[in-house]
């Protein structure tokens, strides 16, 4: 696990062989193994623009609620995060995902 200079990683699981480069926010996520998240990225564990604060997430096509106000990202073994992507609050990625640069994933919306 490499973990570049600049990063928060807060009530997190980090995998094996993962690289997390300068500048990344990891919040209350798991992050799977051999994982490279290129600059400035960002899993997100809260949403601050909503008036309701739960989080829900969205797995085989079934919204399921998590009771929590903080909860980040679920991201599978060998995915890409290019650099200054932002995963929302809930976000699921299966493994070999791949989120381009500059892109919001935001699999449920509130």
């Amino acid at each position: 696990m490499k973990i570049g200079p600049g990063c928060e990683i807060k009530n997190s699981i980090i995998c094996s062989l993962t690289a997390i480069a300068h500048f990344n926010y990891i919040g209350n996520s798991i992050i799977g193994s051999n994982i490279n998240f290129e600059a400035g990225s960002i899993a997100a564990n809260h949403y601050n623009e909503r008036v309701i604060k739960k989080i829900s997430v969205l797995h085989n096509d079934e919204i399921i609620e998590t009771g929590s106000e903080k909860f980040g990202s679920l991201v599978g073994d060998n995915s890409k995060i290019g650099a200054n992507a932002v995963l929302s609050p809930g976000t699921i990625l299966k493994r070999n995902t791949i989120v381009k640069r500059l892109e919001l994933i935001e699999q449920v919306k509130g």
